[in-house]
């Protein structure tokens, strides 16, 4: 099966996710190790209903024998989560995020609102008080002590890839 529209980094991503989501190392994901997958990918649990439909759609497009012991095998996983990326709006989980951080709804992130983010999200790297400022620093590309909007999402668009 052939995985298109993911980069090499997300695949992976993905693959490290898997792994580490295969409870009891089986090689494959069964349906609780599937919802922990896409809780660590996306942040949600998807419902009972959502993970049936998956698992129903890879046994009709692919027979039974798709489906190890009631699991997914990792070309699988690869596919219906290439699909679920293709579907997000990046540029709303951008906003959202951002709007997020920006509690006082300023339009820009200061230092406070980067710690105070930073402390819900990474309570252990909250502590770290100069690598969060020096994060920040890194992110606030023109120096005035403000992250925009711009700034933010710049820093959320890269990655290992160039962009």
């Amino acid at each position: 099966m052939q995985v298109t529209g993911l980069s090499s980094v997300e695949k992976s991503r993905l693959s490290s996710i898997f792994h580490s989501s295969d409870d009891g190392n089986k090689g494959f994901l069964d349906r609780k190790d599937f919802k922990v997958a896409v809780v660590t990918r996306f942040g949600y649990k998807p419902s009972k209903f959502e993970v049936d439909r998956i698992f129903t759609e890879i046994t009709e497009k692919h027979g039974k024998e798709a489906l190890t012991l009631n699991g997914m095998q990792i070309n699988h996983f690869l596919q219906v989560m290439s699909t679920k990326l293709a579907a997000v709006d990046q540029q709303d989980v951008i906003r959202q995020t951002f709007l997020a951080f920006d509690s006082h709804c300023k339009g820009f992130l200061t230092m406070d609102d980067f710690k105070k983010a930073m402390t819900k999200v990474s309570p252990r790297l909250a502590d770290k008080h100069k690598d969060i400022e020096s994060f920040f620093r890194e992110i606030d590309r023109d120096g005035d002590g403000r992250v925009s909007y711009k700034d933010f999402e710049f820093m959320m668009l890269y990655d290992e890839d160039g962009l």
